[in-house]
């Protein structure tokens, strides 16, 4: 998904829309597409997809906005709005709170709302797994050298 700076960097005429939709729609997919008008306002055109992934970093920027303003530390200004990062230890919590931001910021710099989305629900669901239990026990790896054919028996959980 690609959101490009000044927004859509494809424009069309309405004509182009009734006459050729297919290809409008084809190209609305891949990228936001101004639509001109020559009886009103210019609309854009973009996949849903799209509209939703800007909705989430608005979203997101109205969660790290009210984090401002609260008091205390960012850490816990950041759990308050985002329970499930009480799941962390602290020292993730920290790590958390310092890469949402990063992806925030850099998200709102390049316009890719994914780069926030993308981090935000990797932490949720890392959380989500350590509060599930998973991760709590040791991993017993199978020995490298052990051949393709060899006997090894793994059980089932």
């Amino acid at each position: 998904m690609t959101l490009a700076a000044d927004f859509p960097a494809a424009i069309r005429r309405s004509s182009d829309l009734s006459k050729h939709s297919a290809e409008v729609f084809a190209e609305a997919e891949d990228h936001p597409v101004t639509v001109t008008r020559r009886d009103g306002e210019s609309l854009v055109l973009m996949s849903k997809r799209e509209a939703d992934a800007r909705a989430e970093l608005l979203h997101i920027a109205a969660t790290l906005i009210t984090v401002t303003l609260d008091d205390g530390p960012l850490t816990e200004r950041m759990a308050s709005r985002y329970p499930w990062m009480y799941a962390l230890s602290a020292e993730d919590r920290q790590e958390c709170a310092r890469d949402l931001i990063d992806a925030a910021r850099a998200s709102f710099s390049t316009h890719q709302p994914h780069l926030a989305i993308a981090k935000l629900t990797s932490w949720r669901e890392t959380a989500t797994a350590i509060a599930a239990g998973l991760g709590s026990q040791p991993v017993e790896w199978l020995d490298e050298d052990d051949e393709a054919g060899s006997d090894t028996v793994v059980e089932r959980p």
